[in-house]
């Protein structure tokens, strides 16, 4: 009982630091009033009120006080400031124990008691000028039923007690982070039921309306109220290729409408195509419908540019117009594994387009070549270059951005930043510029991947300015620098993500040095989530970032990383500790004549209340005895969730289950009805896939991958009842089975064995390896199923 008491003993804490978060009445997170408050003074920093509020209060203020005299008002005078000024406290929310929008908002704010019955005792008559509460005015002949009704039930927030709470005050209307700097933020679902989106784009029109590509094909028109057009901007999905199985990176890859959009109706597009038996990369330009603004005229094609492709994978896809007016195009390496292609690899040959960064003249193309070379394109006089060249060595860059610049200083703006996905140690984050060679296939990241090229000092490769290795993530997704308006705290953080971990980081440069220096993001714990319309939980694969034309940032992710499943969700990013003051963000979109019938947005995911910490003190106090297992002991920010059937976890990122067939036990099992050697897949919401695990001697453990191949998969997957073996993951693709031993290591199956205990192997429990190289399947049904 001592562990289950001391977590009582704690657990009031506990709460306390997880529900405190600052809110306004409007259910919005507190800003810095633009203008001085000349009243409300003690919140003129940072709070919940403006200049024009401000103002409103002083007046009741005048007015209250009308009703006494000079030696009332000299009495009085400040604590009926005080009380009035709460609704300008960044915890008004609290104070008016308004936290719940569905719940009516009390008409005066929390009052410790002692300090309530020091004002009754003096202003007593004052309070039903500021009230007009018949059941509390009611009380006003007893001092002391009249405070408990002004009582808060949570004392810390009781003014003006809350005044010197250091933990409520401290970091005030900075971005909350967790014990290890985690930084915390919070999601709004904006779109949902999409297949694989890889793209999100605006036109820069004045519509504000957003456009998201599915990588199937198909281009969605999106309204400011987020409803969703019947009819699609574009469909030529019949052109795409692509396949259902999981991580194919064929398919309709980018978009972007040119700069003049407005008045030409110009929009380019990146998409896979087959022809005879050869896979291509297609750049095509559409131009709008003249009869639908909402539409393009799919019969107005024209064929840019295309790049042969040697295999199936590296397509890049990215698509961007630069500050300069040109269109910048990011190609992949060509594929397979280490640019094998020529002496030096694609990447480092300047004769191919595979491995670059482009830069074409799309402009004025209406008559002529459809595209030209800008004439100070770098390898435009190197007879042995292409021209379109722009940047060289990069092997599969996946999504980039241009910096808008600091809303004021415009400091960054132009600054090309990438996602460079790596082979098999590192992922990295470059800005490209000119003429530059990013390395590969020399180097991965920091490191040298082909040690005689890494060798060559005249490359004169450009470092990243961040890396970071596989047990952090496997896919680098490029992002954004946000420059939005509507959260001050992100102006000038670089925020990106990695696609199989599900992880959100963030790069924040450091002026002076001009070092980057990391974050990583956390979904917000507690009540730091808790206003209306937000989140704190996303589907794991990160595929793609977004701005829209407000500047503001989203992003993209799925919960199976299939083209044709439709789990993919657009979430835009929020910081829940600032905002902007009210109306400063305010925008009026361009009206937007529609044709198709509209479908209204209804967003299907929900906030998780309580931290996972919370969780598992709650679990443990609710147990029968002191034997019962949890998964954690604290919240781990490193592990994704695990889609559901349906292809979504509803539970926070990091929140880590049991499976069924684990809950509520410990690893030891206690059926009689398993054999040595029984498989299952954990964590998994899948049947067909997961971590495997393995029974042995009582006792359920792990198995590592390090010559876990498709035969022992194979071996898995029939056990399971699947005839085929899709995958055989390592590197713990499915999660890490920390809470079991390790009992199998140095598998040598044939394929053919009944159980993997038949297979060759080190010994049971005898391993040299650890929970990052747990192994999994994904089995099958069918032959090439991985839907």
């Amino acid at each position: 009982m001592g562990l289950a008491w001391a977590a009582w003993l704690l657990l009031p804490a506990l709460l306390h630091r997880a529900l405190s978060h600052p809110q306004c009445l409007d259910f919005k997170p507190p800003f810095r009033p633009p203008h001085a408050l000349t009243f409300c003074v003690q919140y003129k920093d940072f709070g919940c009120c403006d200049s024009s509020r401000d103002r409103e209060i002083m007046e009741t203020f005048y007015r209250v006080l009308g009703h006494v005299d000079e030696a009332g008002y000299q009495l009085c005078a400040a604590h009926v400031q005080d009380i009035l000024c709460q609704e300008c406290s960044p915890y008004a929310a609290h104070l008016y124990d308004a936290e719940d929008p569905s719940t009516p908002v009390r008409s005066l704010a929390g009052l410790c008691e002692d300090y309530c019955a020091d004002v009754w005792k003096k202003c007593r008559s004052l309070f039903r000028y500021m009230t007009s509460d018949k059941e509390l005015l009611a009380l006003e002949g007893n001092a002391a039923k009249f405070c408990r009704r002004l009582a808060l039930d949570d004392a810390d927030y009781c003014f003006p007690r809350l005044l010197v709470n250091t933990k409520l005050n401290q970091n005030l209307g900075l971005v909350t982070a967790d014990s290890e700097g985690c930084l915390q933020l919070c999601l709004e679902e904006v779109a949902n039921g999409l297949q694989n989106p890889v793209a999100m784009v605006h036109a820069n029109d004045g519509t504000h309306r957003f456009f998201v590509a599915e990588q199937v094909g198909l281009v969605w028109t999106y309204l400011p109220d987020r409803s969703r057009l019947e009819k699609p901007f574009l469909n030529i999905s019949q052109a795409v290729l692509t396949s259902p199985w999981e991580g194919d990176e064929r398919g309709f890859l980018g978009i972007v409408f040119h700069p003049n959009f407005k008045h030409n109706g110009k929009v380019y597009v990146y998409y896979s195509v087959e022809i005879g038996f050869d896979e291509i990369i297609r750049i095509s330009e559409f131009r709008l419908s003249a009869h639908d603004m909402n539409a393009v005229d799919h019969g107005s094609e024209r064929i840019i540019l295309e790049v042969e492709e040697p295999a199936s994978n590296h397509n890049g896809g990215e698509l961007l117009f630069g500050d300069d007016g040109y269109l910048y195009i990011f190609i992949g390496d060509g594929g397979m594994a280490g640019d094998p292609f020529g002496k030096f690899g694609n990447a480092q040959n300047k004769s191919t387009l595979l491995g670059k960064v482009l830069r074409i003249d799309v402009n004025h193309n209406n008559h002529g070549p459809l595209y030209r070379i800008p004439p100070d394109n770098p390898f435009v006089d190197d007879p042995s270059a292409r021209p379109e060249i722009y940047a060289y060595g990069v092997r599969n860059m996946w999504r980039c951005s241009f910096d808008r610049g600091d809303p004021q200083t415009k400091e960054g703006k132009g600054r090309l930043f990438c996602g460079d996905v790596g082979q098999n140690k590192f992922e990295e984050v470059d800005i490209v510029e000119k003429g530059k060679n990013y390395g590969w296939r020399a180097r991965e990241g920091f490191s040298c991947y082909d040690k005689k090229l890494c060798a060559n000092s005249s490359l004169g490769d450009v470092l990243p300015i961040f890396a970071y290795p596989h047990k952090l993530g496997k896919s680098v997704t490029g992002g954004y620098v946000y420059r939005g308006c509507e959260y001050p705290n992100l102006n000038g953080l670089y925020i990106f993500g990695d696609f199989m971990s599900g992880r959100l980081m963030a790069l924040k440069e450091d002026q002076n040095t001009g070092e980057w220096q990391y974050h990583e993001i956390c979904m917000g714990m507690g009540q730091t989530c808790m206003f209306p319309g937000l989140i704190n939980n996303y589907y794991q694969y990160i595929i793609s970032f977004a701005e829209d034309e407000a500047g503001e940032l989203y992003f993209m992710s799925t919960g199976i990383p299939s083209a044709t499943s439709p789990t993919g969700v657009v979430y835009k990013i929020i910081d829940a500790s600032r905002r902007a003051p009210p109306g400063k963000c305010r925008f009026h979109p361009i009206p937007v004549k529609t044709k198709s019938a509209t479908v209204p947005f209804v967003p299907k995911e929900t906030v998780n209340p309580t931290p996972d910490w919370v969780e598992q003190l709650l679990k443990l106090l609710e147990s029968p005895g002191d034997n019962q297992r949890t998964t954690t002991a604290r919240p781990s920010t490193r592990r994704p969730p695990k889609p559901k059937k349906s292809g979504k976890s509803n539970e926070r990122r990091g929140h880590r289950k049991k499976s069924k067939a684990q809950s509520g036990a410990d690893s030891k099992a206690t059926s009689t009805e398993l054999q040595n050697g029984a498989v299952r897949l954990a964590d998994s919401r899948r049947s067909d896939r997961g971590q495997v695990e393995i029974y042995i001697n009582g006792e359920w453990g792990t198995v590592c991958d390090d010559l876990w191949n498709t035969k022992a998969a194979s071996v898995v997957c029939r056990q399971l009842g699947f005839q085929y073996v899709i995958k055989a993951a390592k590197q713990a693709e499915f999660g890490e089975g920390r809470n079991l031993r390790i009992l199998l290591d140095d598998l040598e199956c044939t394929g053919k064995e009944k159980t993997l205990l038949d297979c060759k192997h080190k010994g049971i429990g005898k391993h040299n390896c650890n929970h990052q190289e747990d192994a999994g399947v994904i089995c099958s049904h069918t032959e090439y199923s991985q839907s």
